[in-house]
């Protein structure tokens, strides 16, 4: 990522902001590079990355990554939203909507409003303790691009974030800011393949009773390589839903830092992957529990063949007088093949005595019980298996809330399956 922190000197002074004589956002970036010298870079000796090549997310120069024409419509296409384009990391204002919407207020990072400077980096800074995310402290030290986002109300559409890219050796960061303020309602998309290589974090607070919904498709350039970062800290009775959809890519590696710190708060993140070959995919997931009576969800499918790799990483940490928390996690994968492998390292630490937390983590092959009598019935072995794939991810889909989104998202399924077939 060296050569996006060298060509932004230039415009960083563009973020600054002042307040008491001080630039805060310089301070949040000089803050930021102090924990990325102390801490470094990720090495493959670390814990949390032992399984995942962090070298291919670090190295001075970008391998070239071919684009993909797509034959089949966008992603999100049907849904009526406000659509916000970025062209290689840069914000293109002739390919997005007018950035403005009842019930929230839309701005670049580089305009960011005092509370929106405030924020920046602060959320990333406490998600470093007790696990280290060395490309998130990168991010923060040096992105200068990116959406500033305050729901105020509940918002009548969804915001959509479009990542396209033109250059075969894009090296993007996006560094993205969301309030949602008390009561308020927000759903964010994101799709597309953004870059090469891709760092990007989200900040999200969430208010008391605020919600906050994220449905994110990653884009089908395979040679690409990402790694993202979400950090949010939900209040009282506060919703916070994500999910993430994964076809092609060498390497993705998602990680998500949640903080309740809230009474009868809800975070649920879910997960579907599907891989084939040189394919490596991370989700790294950790819920602090902090607060009483409050419900979390993990729940990660992952379809893997031909020497595909998948990784999952959870935790859920309870904390003292976090009483009442129901905690869930689970981790699946399906190999269709004897050269494809998962990882799968799930981790309950609980300081509380009245919880309800459970983690589970399977991998197995398809069901020849299930395929014997599919076929006794007419259908063909591979149609056979599609189905049987397409029922294994369902159960992660349906984390989805808006029903014709996850329709949209199982169709892309089902168009990768079969391009696998052909």
């Amino acid at each position: 990522m060296g050569r996006a922190r060298a060509g932004n000197r230039g415009r960083k002074q563009r973020l600054c902001r002042h307040s008491g004589g001080g630039c805060l956002m310089d301070a949040a970036r000089k803050s930021a590079h102090e924990r990325l010298a102390e801490m470094g870079l990720p090495q493959r000796r670390d814990e949390y990355w032992k399984y995942t090549r962090p070298d291919l997310l670090t190295m001075g120069d970008v391998a070239p990554a071919a684009m993909l024409v797509l034959d089949e419509a966008p992603l999100f296409d049907t849904v009526d939203r406000l659509k916000i384009v970025f062209v290689d990391g840069v914000f293109d204002a002739q390919a997005s909507d007018d950035l403005t919407l009842e019930g929230i207020e839309i701005v670049q990072l580089r305009d960011a409003p005092d509370w929106a400077v405030e924020q920046y980096g602060v959320l990333e800074n406490n998600g470093q303790t007790p696990v280290k995310r060395p490309l998130a402290a990168l991010n923060t030290a040096n992105a200068v691009e990116g959406i500033v986002l305050r729901a105020t109300g509940r918002v009548s559409k969804p915001v959509s974030l479009v990542y396209l890219r033109t250059s075969e050796t894009s090296d993007v960061m996006l560094h993205h800011i969301v309030r949602i303020e008390e009561g308020a309602d927000l759903t964010i998309l994101e799709n597309g393949p953004a870059a090469a290589r891709l760092n990007s974090v989200m900040e999200v607070d969430v208010a008391d009773t605020g919600a906050f919904h994220h449905v994110r498709a990653m884009g089908r350039d395979h040679e690409r390589r990402a790694a993202t970062h979400i950090f949010a800290r939900l209040g009282h009775e506060s919703v916070f839903k994500s999910f993430t959809v994964t076809m092609n890519g060498k390497l993705t590696r998602n990680e998500v830092v949640l903080d309740i710190t809230g009474d009868n708060a809800i975070a649920h993140v879910a997960g579907a992957a599907m891989g084939d070959g040189d394919f490596l995919h991370d989700d790294t997931v950790f819920i602090t529990h902090d607060s009483l009576n409050c419900e979390s969800r993990q729940v990660f499918k992952k379809v893997l063949l031909n020497g595909a790799t998948g990784v999952f990483q959870g935790k859920i940490l309870v904390k003292a007088g976090a009483q009442k928390t129901d905690g869930y996690q689970m981790s699946q994968s399906l190999l269709l093949d004897d050269d494809s492998q998962f990882f799968a390292k799930p981790e309950l630490e609980i300081y509380a005595d009245d919880v309800m937390c459970s983690h589970g983590s399977t991998t197995g092959a398809i069901d020849e019980g299930a395929m014997f009598y599919l076929q006794s019935r007419g259908i063909t072995k591979s149609e056979a298996q599609d189905l049987l794939v397409l029922a294994f991810l369902d159960a992660a889909v349906d984390e989805i809330e808006n029903v014709a989104i996850a329709d949209d998202i199982r169709s892309r399924l089902v168009g990768w399956l079969a391009r696998r077939r052909d």
